[in-house]
């Protein structure tokens, strides 16, 4: 396909046949090996569940291993150690320190490279911070965040890898409802809901917000409209869904609008693309600048109908790349999310031998 970068295939094969990765036993549920497999930061739990069901790439003889998986829940984290109200994280920095030290004292394997060799996977907001007080976690372990935001200086690009945000309703059913209307048939031009967080999306409706009938731009979609169609429906007839960052960079809708085969339109300007070392995003979707938001029309009108034609042939191409299965399958989002760890881990090892 022509939106993966050619090295990805061979990169991905290697790994299939060579990566071995050994998980620490250590820590106690919740807050480890207890995956949460339904809402907006399924990705972690997913990724947790495969990975310590897997036989292919897990190994007991952590001699063996080329990767080191830390198997705790950032969201798990803020569920059991978040005070309310009191405005500060660091009850959760303090357990993710005591746990490295502790790993770091037990073992020989954080300090043979100072958790260069070791990773763990976040989709909560706060995955990057939970970091801040262990200066090796935070700079040398590989990073699987959704929260991928380069102007914080918490996620480093190429070493840190941006996980896709998927939000899932079902925990036994994770694939369900995939796909939408042919491009013929979607009749709106752009759409987006959601609540006002973070500094796009008041403008994005201050500008757009009910003012023409091409861009369904809303805080909540009317009533008499969700009536007929609700926003799946919505999704799922128009050419473009806007995806605005949040409080942080990262929103659910562009997975979502590649599972509905609605072209994405991301609006986030310091986010890293999930999967950027394999997948080439100006194939699948369109990315505008946070200052161009008063231009997205034009923006949107201006992209010749073979090329949004293309695109969304692409996006439907590549939906295959973030879905979870119950079983792993070959390319699916787990082995993505792994090939990204693995990537990052290659690079670095070729940077120090050079």
């Amino acid at each position: 396909f022509a939106f993966i970068f050619s090295s990805y295939n061979w990169s991905y094969e290697l790994m299939e046949r060579l990566l071995k990765v050994f998980i620490y036993h250590d820590g106690a549920k919740p807050i480890f090996h207890s995956p949460e497999l339904k809402g907006i930061y399924a990705s972690e739990g997913w990724f947790m569940k495969l990975m310590e069901a897997d036989q292919n790439f897990v190994v007991r003889d952590p001699n063996r291993a080329h990767l080191f998986y830390l198997p705790y829940s950032a969201r798990q984290l803020e569920h059991n150690l978040y005070v309310p109200g009191s405005n500060t994280l660091d009850p959760l920095s303090i357990f993710m320190k005591n746990y490295i030290d502790m790993i770091s004292a037990k073992f020989p394997y954080w300090n043979r490279t100072k958790g260069a060799d070791h990773f763990f996977v976040a989709c909560h907001d706060w995955g990057p911070y939970t970091t801040k007080l262990h200066d090796e976690l935070r700079k040398n372990t590989i990073k699987a965040l959704c929260n991928a935001d380069v102007s914080e200086g918490v996620f480093i690009r190429g070493r840190d890898v941006s996980l896709p945000e998927t939000y899932l309703k079902s925990a036994r059913r994770p694939v369900r409802d995939i796909g939408g209307k042919p491009a013929a048939e979607r009749s709106i031009l752009a759409f987006f809901a959601g609540q006002m967080h973070g500094r796009v999306r008041p403008v994005l409706v201050k500008y757009w917000g009910g003012k023409d009938a091409d861009m369904r731009i809303y805080t909540r979609i009317p009533r008499q409209i969700t009536r007929r169609m609700n926003y799946a429906k919505h999704m799922k007839s128009s050419k473009y869904c806007i995806c605005p960052m949040g409080y942080e960079v990262n929103s659910p809708r562009i997975v979502e609008a590649i599972y509905y085969e609605c072209v994405p339109v991301i609006i986030a300007d310091n986010f890293v693309l999930p999967f950027d070392d394999a997948l080439d995003w100006t194939a699948f979707s369109v990315v505008v600048a946070e200052k161009d938001v008063p231009r997205l029309k034009e923006i949107l009108l201006a992209i010749p109908e073979s090329r949004y034609i293309t695109m969304r042939s692409n996006v439907k191409k590549v939906q295959r790349h973030f879905l979870w299965h119950t079983k792993p399958v070959k390319y699916d989002i787990f082995h993505m999310i792994l090939h990204s760890v693995w990537f990052s881990r290659v690079n670095q090892v070729h940077q120090v031998e050079q």
